[in-house]
């Protein structure tokens, strides 16, 4: 595994003000068309250069076990990618050689229950940690429909572009996968 920020290590903080999170909600948003219109390219602009997209695996465990429950950053993940990795992936779907998107899925990305705080690495640098919810529609074919549901975490950072996502946490609600394949992006 790269050496990626430790979420330990951020520090979180109030959330932010009315104008701020009116711009994040805008941006959220934007990204659930891009995605859903099938724009990956114009989606994958979203990230910064050094992201980690990373979604681990889950078990089912007693109660007292739920620690261990969801998968080590080095351990089973769904998504453990760069930026260059998911711009591979995107290439790859125009290639003619992505069999399980031939022809490509229809999805619709529902974000809902969006919470955007300050935050803080140890370094000083001011970053933003977006907490999301989302339920995604997928359905190719006659007969091929899932549903996904989870909740992701992002730490952005303000660059001349806007803000950048660098660190997305996608938690899916599922232990097993009920869908042939995952090229869904979250």
């Amino acid at each position: 595994m790269t050496d990626y920020l430790r979420r330990e290590d951020i520090t979180v903080g109030d959330r932010v003000n009315s104008e701020i999170y009116y711009e994040i909600q805008n941006l959220y948003y934007d990204e659930a068309d891009l995605l859903d219109e099938g724009r990956y390219v114009d989606w994958l602009e979203r990230f910064d250069d050094d992201l980690y997209y990373w979604s681990p695996t889950r078990t089912n465990r007693l109660r007292r076990q739920q620690a261990l429950a969801i998968a080590a950053p080095d351990e089973a993940a769904f998504y453990d990618e760069t930026k260059d990795s998911l711009a591979w992936r995107i290439r790859r779907f125009d290639s003619g050689m992505a069999w399980a998107e031939d022809p490509p899925s229809r999805t619709r990305h529902l974000i809902t229950n969006l919470s955007v705080r300050h935050a803080e690495d140890p370094n000083g640098n001011q970053l933003l940690e977006v907490r999301s919810n989302f339920l995604v529609w997928r359905t190719r074919l006659e007969n091929e429909r899932d549903i996904f549901a989870g909740t992701r975490t992002d730490l952005l950072r303000k660059t001349d572009a806007g803000y950048k996502i660098f660190d997305r946490r996608i938690l899916l609600d599922i232990n097993v996968l009920p869908s042939k394949n995952i090229s869904t992006f979250f």
